[in-house]
């Protein structure tokens, strides 16, 4: 994951201008008495937030059974399957074969999120922070988070919806097969699309739990910037 362990490039010169009644986004923020903290801009911080809390995310979901074994990330079975009768009904009353199908469906998100990662890194590097001052000081503890899921929208759907195509063509796990062959009115497309959308939501989740766990202690991050953003001397 060299993409996503990178750090944001660093302004050349800084934006200087004092803050407006203490909320003003562009506000470069000092640590008073401490050479070693940079002085740095609310986005900076908002930036290196975001992007550390994407590398852990990524970190942990891109590891053998990272989706399944998470409590935040596990994949659902999508809708369109479990709201089906007969042969379908049979396959996922037995839990040992539920199993087996979602914990199919949550290996062949590995592939998704690893081509949506650098989607997201770009998206950090990117986007525009309206309100950084907001986000910092928010009561919600995956603030940052959110905004850049409102920020990107569909945008991972769109990218993780041929790898979860692909996967499912070529899947070894006969109940994929069993199950693909069951369906009536659903194509693979479909299918891909459901897990699409809630590989989406996990992987943000996943990213929202790490913000959080910064947020809750900064200090444990060594990084000066959010040290500095979170009140850490």
């Amino acid at each position: 994951m060299s993409q996503l362990s990178q750090t944001p490039n660093r302004p050349s010169s800084l934006n200087r201008r004092a803050m407006l009644g203490g909320i003003s986004s562009v506000a470069v923020l000092s640590i008073a008495g401490c050479a070693t903290f940079p002085a740095f801009t609310l986005e900076d911080a908002v930036r290196r937030l975001l992007f550390l809390s994407t590398d852990r995310a990524f970190a942990r979901l891109l590891q053998p059974g990272g989706f399944w074994d998470s409590q935040v990330a596990r994949l659902a079975l999508p809708e369109v399957i479990g709201n089906r009768g007969g042969i379908m009904q049979r396959i996922l009353t037995g839990p040992i074969f539920r199993d087996r199908l979602q914990r199919a469906f949550n290996d062949m998100a590995y592939e998704a999120a690893d081509r949506a990662a650098p989607a997201v890194t770009d998206a950090v590097r990117t986007i525009g922070i309206r309100n950084a001052m907001a986000l910092l000081r928010s009561s919600d503890p995956m603030a940052a988070t959110s905004f850049l899921h409102l920020e990107m929208g569909t945008s991972l759907v769109e990218i993780m919806v041929p790898e979860f195509g692909d996967a499912l063509r070529v899947s070894r796990e006969p109940l994929v097969g069993e199950v693909l062959s069951a369906l009536t009115g659903v194509d693979v497309g479909g299918i891909a699309n459901s897990l699409a959308f809630e590989a989406d939501n996990a992987i943000f989740r996943a990213i929202g739990r790490e913000e959080a766990a910064i947020r809750a202690d900064p200090g444990a991050t060594n990084d000066p910037v959010l040290m500095g953003a979170f009140g850490i001397k």
